[in-house]
């Protein structure tokens, strides 16, 4: 099977995308109209074949729940095409897109929502690792609540090599996510919006989305730093509710090297969330939110985040301007 080429996509027309058709479907399948009610689209952007991304695709293979379509959108890289590796799978419920152009991320995120036909799908990481039930825990949770937008369960944060790990950001997240110990939660409201400002404990890659309308919202392309964070916040402010769940079911890989945390130490991603926070400020004023306007504009957790950067800037990097810009995010 030679994979679905995109080769008429442009960056700044991402809302008008028309993807290819017909994409390969799995037979398993059942069809109410163009709705599918009983599978999970598994959305898979990558940039080249890699190790870990082989192990993502595994991971997907090895679900308990298996009423799924997997498509893997390859933006286009000179690092190898991984579609032999797809085909050797011999599994109907695979896909394989590579686009002819590099897209980038908000471009190829942007398409995979576009090529999504289930009724809710997951967008997972090239590098994260579903746990065997993952897509089993999630499936039992939207049937419980048909109405919910988003759900998350508990994720493990893994390094490099695939080990347990720790980092004071994502303790920080940890110790402000809601609690779901004795029972599942459902956020709405400014309650949903004020929790995920105050620290993105929603690690995208893990979610389960209902499609309807998070193809209606779509990723705003202008904060690239915080495209997953922005279409959560979006949902909230339309009136859509999340629900999160206790099990742990994902590991997120969390890279030193990737370019975000890059972009952390230079002080460039915090600039970038510096202008996302205060535009949402504006946001949630309007809609009438005080108190997560407030929350926005304060961005406390960002800034604890830069300042724990500053002596990775300064000490390993001997990077005095991108300390400069970490300590007036912080301290501005």
């Amino acid at each position: 099977m030679k994979p679905a080429r995109i080769d008429s996509f442009h960056q700044a027309d991402a809302g008008e995308i028309t993807p290819p058709r017909p994409l390969p479907r799995s037979p398993r399948r059942h069809r109410e109209g163009r709705r599918m009610t009983d599978t999970i689209d598994v959305m898979l952007p990558y940039f080249g074949d890699s190790a870990h991304f082989r192990l993502a695709v595994q991971s997907v293979l090895s679900q308990t729940f298996t009423r799924f379509r997997l498509v893997c959108v390859e933006d286009a890289s000179p690092e190898g095409d991984a579609g032999e590796w797809i085909d050797s799978l011999h599994d109907p419920r695979v896909v394989h897109v590579r686009n002819e152009r590099n897209l980038g991320v908000a471009g190829n995120f942007t398409l995979c929502l576009a090529l999504v036909e289930a009724d809710h799908f997951v967008m997972m990481g090239s590098d994260d690792l579903m746990l065997p039930n993952h897509l089993e825990v999630l499936d039992a949770a939207r049937r419980r609540y048909p109405e919910a937008d988003l759900i998350q369960t508990r994720v493990e944060i893994i390094d490099d090599e695939g080990r347990p790990s720790r980092p004071l950001p994502d303790i920080v997240k940890a110790a402000l996510r809601p609690r779901t110990r004795r029972r599942d939660r459902e956020l709405q409201g400014e309650s949903f919006a004020s929790s995920l400002t105050r620290a993105d404990w929603a690690y995208f890659p893990s979610l389960l989305w209902r499609t309807e309308r998070a193809r209606r919202l779509g990723f705003d392309q202008r904060y690239a730093i915080a495209l997953d964070l922005g279409l959560i916040l979006d949902i909230a402010l339309d009136g859509g509710r999340m629900v999160i769940l206790d099990p742990l079911t994902f590991r997120y890989r969390r890279h030193r090297a990737s370019a975000s945390m890059a972009a952390a130490r230079t002080g460039e991603r915090f600039a970038q969330e510096r202008e996302f926070f205060l535009a949402y400020a504006l946001r949630f004023q309007e809609h009438g939110w005080t108190r997560a306007a407030r929350i926005a504009r304060h961005h406390v957790v960002s800034r604890l985040n830069a300042a724990s950067e500053v002596p990775g800037a300064l000490l390993h990097h001997r990077d005095g301007g991108g300390a400069s810009r970490l300590l007036s995010h912080a301290f501005r």
